[in-house]
């Protein structure tokens, strides 16, 4: 049976993307059906494929479960640019692309021979997309970070904290996966407009502009009010709302998180309540009021929802119109009935032979399902793209893996 047809079947997609970010532009343009390969070697192996924990606990390049998560729907070729011969077959496969991927600093891709002008030659109306730190452009063009440090330079990490403490930054690279999927859909808006004109581009792709999105309130507040925003732990960064926060629940470890923004929804709380006494206080009067008093209110909250279960309570609350969540964990998000029903998480089985957890395709469409398998193991699509694709004869593809130069 022929499977209907995905949006980007026919794009090819060189992927020189490290790590996390790159990848998952790949990852998004390979679930709408782009045919996706990163491009890489063991010469130096992507940090990506070091990172633990592995599959049934054995270390290896092709076992980094995050790898596998994070890569879903790349492909992977092997070339060691060191290698000028690497770098001419690089040259030969992107003139078979439609789009070039890379997240390297400032300098890398022209240092290799892999610049934009150079490779126009070779495919006129190629897209290509390069994701710096802080765009190829400007005094900080030649800034190199990872995802941790991008969200100080944006300003994120000033708003991140507990009230009146110090920032406190976030723990891991979100603004990675943040930027890869974004990315993506700038590349999409250039394959249209290639549509429409068969003209290629360059894509300058700034990750701190693009996480900057993310301090939008603070920056307006700051902009038209003066106010220069700083650590709010979980309330509402400009002060419109009284509860706003995440409070404790029956269990071990277990919260729900609530939100009243006018009086109306406040008394769908205390009817939820049962409307006890302290909610009556002349303190707790009015919207402004319990916004000015939120400390105390929250203290008042916190001892009421702790006896209750967190999905439980969430859906109490809602019925009384009041936005309330239980706030999950991992293995809570591996369970939820709705992330189930939407295959948010997939099983798949990995061809080294054992099965694993990934995450499904977020952009879904009416037409197609999407392909997802699991990040690809090293070189594995090799010979598809040397010999069928490129056509090298097989005696010089065997001398190359010899040498090392597809490796």
């Amino acid at each position: 049976m022929t499977r209907p047809p995905r949006p980007l079947d026919g794009i090819r997609v060189a992927n020189f993307g490290w790590v996390w970010a790159g990848p998952m532009v790949g990852q998004t343009l390979a679930f709408l059906g782009a045919e996706v390969y990163k491009i890489e070697s063991q010469a130096r192996v992507d940090t990506a494929r070091t990172i633990p924990p592995f599959a049934e606990g054995l270390r290896g390049i092709d076992r980094s479960l995050s790898q596998h998560a994070g890569w879903a729907g790349n492909g992977s070729i092997t070339l060691n640019l060191k290698d000028p011969r690497a770098v001419e077959l690089a040259r030969q496969f992107i003139s078979q692309c439609d789009v070039v991927v890379e997240n390297f600093g400032i300098g890398v891709m022209e240092k290799l021979g892999l610049s934009y002008e150079e490779l126009v030659e070779h495919r006129s109306d190629l897209v290509m997309f390069s994701m710096p730190t802080a765009g190829r452009v400007g005094p900080l063009s030649r800034l190199r970070t990872y995802g941790v440090s991008l969200t100080s330079i944006t300003g994120l990490d000033s708003v991140t904290g507990y009230v009146g403490g110090p920032p406190i930054p976030m723990e891991n690279a979100f603004s990675d996966p943040y930027n890869g999927i974004l990315g993506a859909f700038a590349i999409l808006t250039a394959l249209a407009y290639r549509d429409r004109t068969g003209t290629g581009q360059h894509i300058d792709y700034s990750q701190q502009e693009a996480v900057m999105q993310m301090v939008g309130p603070a920056f307006m507040d700051y902009a038209m009010n003066g106010r220069v925003g700083g650590p709010l732990g979980n309330r509402h960064p400009l002060g419109v709302a009284a509860p706003h926060g995440v409070f404790p629940c029956a269990g071990d470890d277990r919260w729900v998180t609530i939100a009243v923004f006018d009086d109306d929804e406040w008394e769908g709380l205390r009817s939820a309540m049962g409307d006890p006494d302290w909610a009556a206080a002349p303190s707790f009067a009015t919207h402004q009021l319990r916004v000015e008093n939120i400390a105390d209110l929250h203290e008042h909250l916190a001892a009421w929802t702790a006896a209750f279960d967190d999905h439980q309570l969430a859906e109490l609350l809602q019925t009384k119109g009041v936005a309330a969540a239980p706030v999950n964990s991992v293995a809570g998000l591996l369970s939820d009935p709705h992330f189930r029903a939407r295959g948010t998480f997939v099983e798949v089985h990995h061809p080294l032979g054992f099965g694993e957890t990934i995450y499904g395709a977020y952009v879904k469409t009416s037409v197609s399902e999407a392909s997802v398998p699991p990040g690809p193991c090293i070189g594995q699509d090799n010979e598809r793209v040397f010999l069928d694709l490129l056509g090298l004869p097989e005696g010089t593809y065997r001398q190359f893996v010899e040498e090392k130069v597809i490796y």
